[in-house]
């Protein structure tokens, strides 16, 4: 069990965070604005553009999801890793051997 006051992520940037908020609020937000398609015309193959535009957001809200994802993912294993650096840092400079990997803290 760690201690409360050994931290296990390294400071945040609210670089990532705000960037896949955009990402996220443009994938709920914009297929809400009905105006924007609230129309018959074009169609595609008989279907009304209500309908295929849509049905275009499904995969695009899929790639914008992807895009949060992999951004905060990047994001919690760099301040990861700025923790296990400054464990390893300390660790070295008190003389104690092994990693912080080795004490059961991988992921």
């Amino acid at each position: 069990m760690s201690s409360p006051d050994i931290p296990t992520r390294g400071p945040a940037r609210p670089g990532p965070y705000a960037l896949a908020g955009v990402f996220i609020a443009a994938a709920i937000i914009v297929p809400l604005i009905v105006p924007i398609y609230a129309a018959y015309d074009p169609t595609i193959g008989g279907l009304p553009f209500f309908y295929w535009y849509q049905l275009m957001w499904v995969p695009i809200d899929s790639i914008l999801l992807l895009f949060a994802y992999l951004i905060m993912r990047r994001e919690d294993r760099r301040r990861r890793e700025a923790v296990r650096e400054e464990k390893e840092r300390i660790m070295r400079e008190a003389g104690i051997s092994g990693s912080a990997t080795e004490a059961g803290e991988g992921e």
